[in-house]
């Protein structure tokens, strides 16, 4: 589980008075260079992790942490640092262009006028200087270490990884074969000479992003592919290398449930949804088994069971630690499940606690799970509800100001928020918006063959029958006979 903060409250990391600054290695990957310019910048302003603390209020050990590259900075600690350091959102693009997938080699060679040593001013020089190959422009690279003790960079293609080899393609990259057709075999990855742990995590990193941008259908496969070469590495394995990957079966599993919970085919995804919770009990990772409830209570809400979704949220509440990001995520969770019992009070009550967990929750969270929640996604959240209840004018507002503030990288979430603004619009008897709006959610419904967007636009589309005159809905409702028949 998540805990608030490192429980010794004297604990100092590196660059603190009479200490030694911890090397840096910025080429590692883009998290870890976005850590080397906050500590140059840091530095550049004479400042000490713990004077810098004290101004921004955050963890000095989960400041460190970052620097180094070994944990992902959040949104806000970013912001922080920037507006502190007087960076000028230099650091706050350098985030949201990492979020956003840029790979190393697209990074800038310096943010920091005059930067310290631990910077590299060029990834060529850097690979000359440390005998570490530099990344290509293919796709992901992936930093693994080759059976000489060398550092390599492994290219994980994105274009591949879409296409009809999937996974394979990111083996192939490893193992210089020049094709290969099928399911990569757990001996590829040994014989690969990479640690198939970190390939593993990296490929699946590269198929959330694809997802995002293309949709379930070309995934699913190559995430079933993944799963099953994780099971047949398990029999080999013992220890650490085991629960980490019994670890990284839950996240797969969890992954294809919402890909198919994204294709509104709600039974797989239940079956996927059991299969994490089950692999997430034999990891014994309890902060796990605590986000994979609150999963499921959001797929209880898709799924429209207000009583499921109400009670296995209030579960993973309870498993989650005090002051943590998973007690906020669950709350959410359980808000919009009041909304779908019609009961506008508690749901109102449920979204102040939810706000209230995340404005006291602890800066320092260890773990990945549900750092994309934050405000902008608790008012999203409450915008469906607020759609759920009835409010249909609050709820257009509430997706219309979702969708200013999402990343350029988000493409189906986008075309969700577009669904759903439109159909509150037109409840709200906004048909001629409504119809502009629905327009564009179907161009992304087309491209990414997101079955939540078109769950939203038959909505749309039944809603808008009174007004099949109106010229913009008559344009709206051809394109869709128009997008049916071309899917047919």
């Amino acid at each position: 589980m998540w805990l608030p903060g490192d429980g010794y409250i004297g604990h100092i990391e590196g660059d603190e008075v009479g200490q030694r600054p911890n090397q840096l290695t910025p080429h590692a990957s883009p998290q870890h260079y976005l850590g080397a310019e906050m500590r140059a910048w840091r530095s550049n302003r004479g400042l000490s992790l713990g004077k810098l603390s004290k101004s921004i209020l955050f963890n000095t050990s989960y400041m460190a942490r970052v620097e180094r590259g070994g944990q992902a900075a959040s949104a806000d600690l970013v912001r922080a640092y920037d507006d502190a350091l007087g960076a000028g959102g230099s650091l706050v693009r350098l985030h949201t262009s990492i979020l956003q997938g840029v790979s190393l080699e697209a990074l800038p060679a310096t943010d920091v006028a005059n930067q310290g040593s631990h910077v590299a001013n060029s990834l060529v020089d850097l690979a000359e200087e440390t005998d570490i190959q530099a990344p290509s422009e293919e796709g992901l690279s992936v930093p693994v270490r080759a059976d000489d003790g060398r550092i390599i960079f492994v290219s994980l293609s994105r274009r591949a990884l879409i296409g009809a080899l999937g996974a394979s393609a990111a083996i192939a990259a490893v193992t210089d074969t020049a094709a290969a057709a099928s399911a990569p075999r757990s001996s590829d990855l040994i014989a690969s000479g990479a640690n198939p742990i970190e390939l593993l995590q990296a490929t699946r990193r590269v198929l959330i992003d694809n997802d995002n941008l293309f949709g379930p259908h070309r995934v699913i496969p190559t995430v079933q592919q993944q799963i099953a070469v994780i099971k047949e590495l398990r029999a080999d394995r013992r220890g650490t290398d085991r629960r980490q990957l019994l670890q990284l079966q839950t996240q797969y599993s969890e992954l294809c449930g919402w890909l198919y919970q994204d294709l509104g085919d709600f039974r797989a995804a239940q079956h996927w949804m059991r299969e994490a919770l089950e692999a997430s009990h034999m990891a014994g990772d309890d902060e796990l088994t605590t986000y994979i409830l609150a999963r499921r209570s959001q797929l209880a809400g898709d799924m429209h069971d207000p009583i499921e979704a109400v009670d296995v949220a209030e579960a993973a509440e309870d498993r989650a630690a005090p002051h943590s990001r998973l007690a906020a995520v669950a709350a959410t969770y359980a808000a919009h499940g009041h909304a779908l019992r019609k009961d506008p009070e508690a749901a109102q009550r449920a979204y102040e606690h939810a706000r209230e967990l995340h404005a006291t929750m602890d800066p320092d969270p260890s773990s990945p799970w549900g750092v994309w929640l934050d405000a902008a996604y608790i008012d999203v959240q409450r915008a469906h509800s607020l759609a759920a209840l009835g409010d249909h004018h609050g709820a257009a507002e509430g997706f219309r100001n979702a969708i200013g503030r999402l990343p350029a990288g988000f493409h189906r979430d986008r075309g969700v928020y577009l669904g759903r603004e439109a159909v509150s619009l037109a409840r709200a008897g906004e048909a001629e918006q409504a119809a502009v709006v629905g327009i564009q959610a179907l161009s992304i419904a087309r491209d990414t063959g997101s079955d939540r967007i078109s769950r939203e636009l038959a909505q749309l589309d039944g809603v808008l029958d009174q007004w099949r005159t109106v010229p913009g809905v008559a344009d709206f409702k051809a394109a869709l006979t128009e997008a049916v028949l071309r899917q047919a």
